[in-house]
C-alpha cells in the first residue's frame, strides 16, 4: 500500500481553525470565535439583510452531503460540466500549462485551493504525469491539496494515492496536503514555503528561459504600470527598471507554480472581492506561473435554480445542515430548530447571481448571546446563507482584467454552460475603467490622462522597444519606407518634449539636437510613400545616430519632466487648463499609435529577428485552433441595417480652449483628435452587411481560385516552401490555424474582393451603425489592448454577449474618403495631423486592432486613415450590399 501523503499545517499557530470546505472560504477566516461573531452580526442585521457565513455549510457532514450532490444530483450540472471538460481536455490543459517551457521543470508545484474530493483533480494529475518521462525517487512535480478540513484531506489524499491514478503518477508527482485557509496557504507560499530550484544544477538548457524570464518582472505587488517604466524620478509614481535591452538570467529560479481553483468556487465571493482575491494570488508576472479556474456561465434561469434545488433534496439537506453547524459554533447544535426553517433559492438575473436562503416558517426567537436579548425572526423572513456568482462574457473580461490576469486558453463543456480558463499574470496590461486622476478626480475614459495611464503606456512602449527589438535590429528598417527601429525610441520622448516646451515656454530637454534628429518621421499616408513632409534630415549612417543609452537617458529626463507637470498641477503651482489637458491627451495617444505602428513593422521580421513577446506565454496554437473551429458561427452571413440617422464624431472644439469660460472647463471633457470633431449626422439607407470581416480562409479560397481578380499577396501572409502562412509576432503560423481570423490587407485587395462578391466596402456611417448595434467594447471582450498578440476569430453575430461580439482585433476599412467636412478645424497644436492627408488617396478606417490601446479603440469618435495601397497596418474589412 502506498505511503500516506504528508500534510503541512500552515495555520497560524495561535488560532484554533474551524471547519470549512472546497467552496466556502469567501470570508477568509478560520476561527470559531470569528465565525461565531459573524453569525451574530449577520443575524442582527435588519429584516431583509440577514446573513450567515457560507463556510458553515462545509463541516465534515456538509462535505459528505456536498459530495452526494455532485454524484447523485444530475441537475447540479456544474460538477459534471467541469468533469466533462477535464475528461476531454486534461492532456490539452497540461500541455498548455507548459507551453512556455515545453516540458516539466523540476521542482514545479501544483497548488489546488479548496481541493475537496479530488475526483476531478485526478484527471489533471494523470495528464501531467504523461509529461514526465520516467519515475524518480524525487518526483519533479509536487501537488498540494489545500483545505481546512484535515480529516477530509487525509481521506481524499489516501484514496487518490491508492487509486489507479495514484499508482500511475507515483514517482512523477508527489502528493501532499496543506491544512489551512486560503490566506494561510497563500502566505505560506509567499514566504518561501515552496522550495526553489537551481536550474543550473539540473543541467537544463536555459536558453529557452533567457529572454522570456528576463529581468525583474517578479514583484506581484507592483501595478502593471510599474514594469519597465524606466523613469529615474524620485517620485513614488514609478521605480526605475527595464532600461537595458539585454535580458538578465539569474542563477537561481523558482520553478513554476501552477494554481487550480476549480468548482466555480470563486462564485462565493462578492463582486469586487473576487478580483481582489485573484490579484492576491502569488503568481509572478512573466514566470510561467498559471492559474486554472472554473467559472459558471450566466445560463438559463430555470437551469440554474434547478441545479441548486434538486428534486431529490440533496441540496436542501446540504443547506439545512448549516443550521446545525451554526448552532455548534455558538455552543448548542440544537440552537436552530430545523422545523422553524425551510430552504428557498432564486437566480438574480440582474446581478448574475444565484442566492440561497433560509426562510423562517413561523415567528420565533433565538438566544444567540447569553447576556443579550433573544433575536426575533418573523414568518417569511429570509437569511442569506450562500451566493454563487455567474459570469457573462463581460463579467469574465472585467474580472480577469481587474485581477491583472490574462487568458492563455479556455475550454468549455459540451453544453456551453461552464468554462475552465488557464490564466497568467502578464508583464503589463491596461485596465478597463479609467484610472482616477489626482489632478481632477475620477475622469471619463477619454479625459485627462492620469499618471497611471502614462505608466501603463510606458510599460507597453518599453516592453516593445527594449524587449522585442534585439540590438542587431536597432539600425534596421523592417519596412523599407520607414525609419530604422532606433529612430522611434528617440522620436516618442522628443515629440513629448517639444510639446511640453511649447506649452510651458521652457527650453528643450538636453541634448537639444534630438529635436532635429527625432522631430518627425516618414509617414506612409502621403501620396508617394518615398517622399515625406518637411522635416530635418536624419543621420545617414549608423555611427551618426545617438547611442541607445543616450536616448534612454533623454527619455527618462523627459518622463520626469512630464511627471513634474502633474506634481505642479496637484500642488496648485500650475492651473490645469484645457490646453494642458489636450497636450497630455495628444502626447499619450501619440505614443500609443506609434507603438502599434512599430509592431506592424516588427511583425515583418517575426521569426527572423523580432523577439516574440517575452514574458507572455506563447499561444498554444493547436489547442487554440481546436477551440476556434468549435466556436459558433453566424446563422446568416449578413444582417440588414438601416435606414437610420447615424451620429459621427463628438464635440471637442480645440479653439474653445482659449475662451475664458472654457479654458479651465476640464472635468468630464472628452478629448480627441481634430478629425473627430464636431459631432455631425449622416443618413444611411437600408443595406446588408456581413456579420464578420473577411477571413483569411475566405480570401485564401478567392486568392487561389482560377477566377480571382487582380489582387496581391497580403503583407500579413508569407509563402514558405510553397505554402501560405500567416504572420504573427511569434512567427508565421499555418493558415489552417488562422482560417477564421480577419484578413489584414490593403484597401485595394478588399475592395476588389467585395466587388467580385457583388458588394462593396461599407461607408464610415454604415460601419459605425453596425458597430453601435453589434460590436462590443473593451468591457465586452474586444481583442484590443494587447489582450492577445494576434487576431482571433470574430464573434460578432455568433450569439455571445447578448448578440454583441468583437471583430477579431483589427481596424476596418471604409469606402469613405478621408477628407475635410463641414465644421472641421485643423489642430493648432498639431496642424498637420489630419489636414496634410486630405489628398484624395486615403480612406477612413475605424475600430482598433489587438495592439490599439483601449483609450483609442474604445472611443466611438476615433477615425484613423491609410493610403489605399498601403499593405502593412492591421486593417481588415467586411462586405456591404445595396438593397
Amino acid at each position: 500500500m502506498a505511503v500516506s501523503p504528508s500534510i503541512i499545517d500552515v495555520r497560524p499557530k495561535a488560532i484554533a481553525v474551524g471547519n470549512a470546505g472546497p467552496a466556502a472560504e469567501a470570508s477568509h477566516t478560520g476561527s470559531d470565535g470569528e465565525l461565531g461573531q459573524q453569525i451574530v452580526e449577520g443575524l442582527s442585521a435588519p429584516a431583509g439583510q440577514k446573513t450567515m457565513p457560507t463556510m458553515l455549510l462545509y463541516d465534515e457532514r456538509g462535505l459528505q452531503l456536498y459530495d452526494a450532490i455532485t454524484t447523485e444530483a444530475p441537475e447540479y450540472y456544474l460538477f459534471a460540466a467541469e468533469e466533462d471538460i477535464l475528461q476531454r481536455h486534461s492532456k490539452d490543459i497540461a500541455q498548455a500549462m507548459h507551453v512556455r517551457s515545453d516540458s516539466v521543470v523540476p521542482g514545479e508545484t501544483i497548488l489546488e485551493l479548496g481541493a475537496g474530493a479530488l475526483r476531478k483533480t485526478s484527471h489533471i494529475l494523470g495528464a501531467l504525469s504523461t509529461l514526465v518521462s520516467s519515475s524518480s525517487s524525487t518526483p519533479p512535480i509536487t501537488y498540494y491539496a489545500l483545505d481546512l478540513e484535515k480529516r477530509e484531506l487525509e481521506r481524499t489524499l489516501n484514496e487518490l494515492s491508492n487509486s489507479e491514478v495514484g499508482k500511475r503518477v507515483s514517482g512523477k508527482i508527489q502528493l501532499k496536503g496543506m491544512h489551512g485557509t486560503y490566506d494561510s496557504g497563500l502566505k505560506f507560499v509567499e514566504e518561501g514555503g515552496l522550495h526553489t530550484t537551481n536550474l543550473f544544477s539540473e543541467g537544463l538548457d536555459l536558453e529557452r528561459f533567457r529572454v522570456r524570464d528576463g529581468d525583474a518582472f517578479n514583484d506581484r505587488d507592483l501595478s502593471p504600470g510599474d514594469y519597465s517604466s524606466g523613469s529615474s524620478s524620485s517620485r513614488s509614481h514609478s521605480p526605475s527598471r527595464g532600461t537595458d535591452a539585454t535580458a538578465l538570467t539569474p542563477d537561481v529560479y523558482q520553478a513554476p507554480l501552477h494554481m487550480m481553483f476549480l468548482g466555480s468556487s470563486l462564485g462565493n465571493f462578492k463582486r469586487g472581492e473576487d478580483a481582489a482575491f485573484l490579484r492576491s494570488l502569488p503568481l509572478r508576472p512573466g514566470s510561467g506561473d498559471t492559474l486554472l479556474i472554473g467559472l459558471d456561465h450566466n445560463s438559463d434561469k430555470a437551469d440554474i435554480e434547478l441545479a441548486y434545488n434538486d428534486p431529490q433534496g440533496h441540496t436542501r439537506e446540504f443547506i439545512l445542515n448549516g443550521l446545525k453547524a451554526a448552532g455548534s459554533v455558538l455552543g448548542d447544535e440544537t440552537l436552530f430548530d430545523r422545523e422553524n426553517w425551510e430552504y428557498v433559492n432564486q437566480y438574480n438575473e440582474a446581478e448574475h447571481r444565484h442566492e440561497a436562503y433560509y426562510k423562517c416558517k413561523r415567528d420565533h426567537s433565538i438566544k444567540l448571546v447569553a447576556d443579550k436579548p433573544a433575536q426575533s425572526f418573523l414568518k417569511g423572513e429570509t437569511v442569506r446563507i450562500e451566493v454563487s456568482q455567474k459570469f457573462s462574457e463581460e463579467d469574465t473580461v472585467k474580472l480577469f482584467t481587474d485581477a491583472q490576469l490574462r487568458p492563455i486558453q479556455r475550454w468549455t463543456d459540451s453544453s456551453a454552460r461552464y468554462s475552465l480558463w488557464l490564466l497568467e499574470r502578464p508583464p503589463f496590461m491596461f485596465p478597463i475603467q479609467p484610472t482616477p486622476s489626482a489632478v481632477v478626480g475620477t475622469e471619463t475614459r477619454f479625459g485627462v490622462p492620469s499618471v497611471q495611464d502614462w505608466q501603463d503606456m510606458w510599460a507597453a512602449w518599453d516592453f516593445i522597444t527594449l524587449r522585442m527589438i534585439p540590438p542587431s535590429m536597432l539600425f534596421q528598417k523592417p519596412i523599407d519606407l520607414r525609419h530604422i527601429c532606433l529612430f522611434y525610441l528617440g522620436h516618442i520622448p522628443t515629440f513629448l518634449d517639444i510639446h511640453l516646451s511649447r506649452l510651458l515656454g521652457e527650453p528643450h530637454t538636453k541634448p537639444v539636437h534630438f529635436k532635429e534628429i527625432f522631430e518627425r518621421g516618414i509617414d506612409p499616408n502621403v501620396d508617394d510613400p518615398t517622399q515625406c513632409h518637411s522635416h530635418s534630415e536624419v543621420p545617414q549612417c549608423d555611427e551618426e545616430w545617438p547611442t541607445l543609452s543616450t536616448i534612454i537617458a533623454f527619455r527618462n529626463a523627459v518622463r520626469d519632466r512630464l511627471l513634474g507637470v502633474y506634481d505642479d498641477i496637484e500642488s496648485g503651482k500650475l492651473t490645469l487648463t484645457r490646453k494642458i489637458a489636450r497636450v497630455l491627451h495628444m502626447t499619450l495617444e501619440h505614443e500609443g499609435l506609434h507603438a502599434e505602428t512599430l509592431l506592424y513593422m516588427l511583425i515583418q521580421r517575426a521569426g527572423s529577428g523580432t523577439i516574440p513577446p517575452p514574458d507572455f506565454t506563447p499561444p498554444p496554437w493547436a489547442s487554440l485552433a481546436q477551440t476556434w473551429n468549435a466556436m459558433p458561427k453566424p446563422s446568416s452571413p449578413t444582417v440588414t441595417m438601416g435606414p437610420a440617422t447615424v451620429t459621427l464624431g463628438h464635440d471637442d472644439i480645440e479653439s474653445e480652449d482659449k475662451h475664458p469660460e472654457k479654458a479651465t472647463d476640464v472635468k468630464g471633457h472628452e478629448f480627441g483628435w481634430d478629425n473627430e470633431s464636431p459631432q455631425r449626422s449622416e443618413e444611411v439607407k437600408e443595406f446588408r452587411i456581413s456579420w464578420r470581416p473577411v477571413t483569411n480562409g475566405e480570401f485564401y479560397a478567392f486568392y487561389t481560385s482560377d477566377g480571382k481578380s487582380d489582387v496581391t499577396l497580403p503583407a500579413s501572409w508569407v509563402e514558405i516552401d510553397g505554402e501560405i502562412q500567416v504572420r504573427t509576432l511569434y512567427g508565421p503560423v499555418p493558415i489552417k490555424v488562422a482560417l477564421d481570423w480577419p484578413l489584414l490587407t490593403c484597401y485595394d485587395n478588399l475592395s476588389k474582393y467585395a466587388t467580385v462578391k457583388g458588394g462593396r466596402l461599407p461607408t464610415e456611417a454604415e460601419l459605425r451603425l453596425f458597430y453601435d448595434k453589434f460590436e462590443c467594447g473593451y468591457e465586452g471582450g474586444a481583442n484590443t489592448g494587447f489582450r492577445n498578440w494576434h487576431p482571433v476569430p470574430a464573434t460578432t453575430g455568433a450569439g455571445r454577449g447578448g448578440g454583441k461580439g468583437h471583430n477579431g482585433g483589427v481596424w476596418e476599412w471604409t469606402s469613405t474618403l478621408f477628407d475635410k467636412y463641414d465644421g472641421f478645424e485643423p489642430s493648432a497644436l498639431y496642424p498637420g495631423y489630419s489636414a496634410d492627408f486630405f489628398d484624395g488617396h486615403h480612406q477612413v478606417v475605424i475600430g482598433g486592432s489587438y495592439a490599439t490601446i483601449p483609450r483609442i479603440a474604445d472611443r466611438r469618435s476615433v477615425r484613423n486613415w491609410y493610403q489605399r495601397n498601403y499593405a502593412f497596418p492591421w486593417v481588415g474589412g467586411r462586405v456591404a450590399y445595396d438593397i
